[in-house]
């Protein structure tokens, strides 16, 4: 007799969404850290990374990345703001727990 699994369904990413996880990896943060923030395994974004290298090259830029810098001030301003949006994802990942509770 087989077992069946209860695997989640596959979740699809489009373009836009793994260029983006690809600037966040441009602009100095961890893959773990990316993983962990938006719930999505690491290998992938290994994988999503790997991939991008295949087709710009090791040193090829991330799409759409601005080169430059960027003042202390500015920087410290874009922190605070992560922080405040990455608080507020968490706020309404743990509402929708509870709301879906409920149904």
């Amino acid at each position: 007799m087989q077992e069946k699994k209860l695997d989640k369904p596959r979740r699809k990413y489009d373009a836009e969404f793994k260029r983006d996880v690809l600037k966040m990896i441009s602009s100095g943060r961890s893959v773990q850290d990316i993983s962990h923030s938006l719930g999505i395994n690491s290998n992938m974004i290994h994988k999503w990374k790997a991939q991008h290298n295949e087709v710009f090259g090791q040193k090829g830029s991330y799409p759409d990345v601005v080169s430059g810098s960027v003042s202390d001030a500015d920087q410290e301003q874009l922190k605070a703001r992560i922080r405040e949006l990455e608080q507020e994802r968490d706020i309404l990942k743990k509402a929708l727990g509870i709301f879906s509770r409920g149904i």
